[in-house]
C-alpha cells in the first residue's frame, strides 16, 4: 500500500553504516534514506544499493558541524559560499546514486541577523540550489523542525515552507513532511497534509514524544494512514525513528511493507 524507506542513520545503528543496507534489504525494505552519504565513496554506496537491490530515495544536503550545533547552513548569510560548495557536492552524489530527491535543511538563526536577512538569504540559496539540481533532474525538499528539539532552527511549519514553496517558485522545490516534527510543532497532521499535500513529495514517521515507531505513542497512525490513502499520497515514506526494541517492525505490517 505505500512504499516506506529505511533510514539508515536511525535504524540498524548495532551496526556500522555499510552493513545497515544488507539489513535493510533482509527485513524488506526497497527504498533507503539517510542524513548524509558523504563520509563514504559514492561508488561504495552505489554498490551496496546494486548488491541489495535497494533505491536510494532521499538523503540530506552538507549540514555544516553536526557537533558543534549546526543543522543546516541555507538560511545563514556568512556561510553562503559554503553553501553553494555543498550543492555541487550533494548534486554529484544524487546523480551519482540515481537518488531523486535531496533535502535542504534551513538552519539554525545567526545571531544578530534579521529575519528579513535569513529569509532572503534562504530564497536565494534554495534558488540557487533548484537551479544546479533541475539540470540533473533532481528535486529539491525542505523540511520544517520542532522549535522544541531544534530551538532556533529557521523552518518551523508547514505552512512557512509551502509559503517559501511558492516564493522560489522552482518546479523542483517541495516539502518534506516529518510527522513526528509536525506533531510537536502545529498539531493538526491531516488537514494539514490535506491542505499541502501537491507540494509534499516526502513523509517521514516517528511517534510523539519518544520519536520511536509508529504505536508507541499519542499519534493515532491507523487513521493517518487511511486519510493518507483516500488522499492519494504516493510518495515514499521514511521511517525516521529511534527503535524502542527488537520487535519495532511490527507496526509495518499492517501497512504492508
Amino acid at each position: 500500500m505505500y512504499q516506506f524507506a529505511a533510514n539508515l542513520s536511525m535504524l540498524f545503528n548495532e551496526v556500522d553504516f555499510i552493513t545497515r543496507f544488507k539489513l535493510a534489504s533482509q527485513y524488506g525494505f526497497k527504498g533507503v534514506e539517510y542524513m548524509s552519504p558523504y563520509a563514504f565513496p559514492k561508488e561504495q554506496i552505489v554498490e551496496q544499493l546494486q548488491k541489495y537491490k535497494l533505491k536510494q530515495v532521499l538523503f540530506n544536503m552538507p549540514a555544516g558541524n553536526r557537533e558543534k550545533g549546526d543543522r543546516g547552513i541555507a538560511c545563514q548569510p556568512s556561510r553562503v559560499g559554503e553553501f553553494r560548495e555543498s550543492v555541487d557536492i550533494a548534486v554529484d552524489y544524487a546523480a551519482a546514486l540515481s537518488c531523486p530527491t535531496i533535502n535542504c535543511l534551513a538552519g539554525i538563526a545567526e545571531p544578530g541577523v534579521s529575519w528579513a536577512d535569513l529569509h532572503r538569504t534562504y530564497i536565494d540559496n534554495l534558488d540557487y540550489c533548484c537551479k544546479k539540481a533541475q539540470t540533473h533532474g533532481i528535486n529539491i525538499v525542505i523540511e520544517p523542525l520542532n522549535p522544541i528539539d531544534f530551538p532556533g532552527f529557521f523552518l518551523l511549519r508547514t505552512d512557512q515552507a509551502a509559503a517559501i514553496v511558492d516564493e522560489v517558485g522552482a518546479p523542483n522545490l517541495g516539502i518534506e513532511y516529518d510527522v513526528y516534527h509536525a506533531q510537536m510543532s502545529e498539531g493538526n497532521l491531516v488537514n494539514t497534509i490535506r491542505m499541502f499535500l501537491p507540494k509534499i513529495w516526502h513523509m517521514q514517521v516517528a511517534d510523539v514524544p519518544t520519536r520511536a515507531e509508529p504505536g508507541t505513542g499519542e499519534i493515532r497512525f491507523d487513521y493517518l494512514f487511511s486519510e493518507l490513502a483516500e488522499m492519494g499520497y504516493s510518495h515514499w515514506i521514511g521511517c525516521d525513528y529511534h527503535p524502542s526494541g527488537d520487535a519495532h517492525f511490527e507496526w509495518l505490517k499492517e501497512f504492508t511493507l
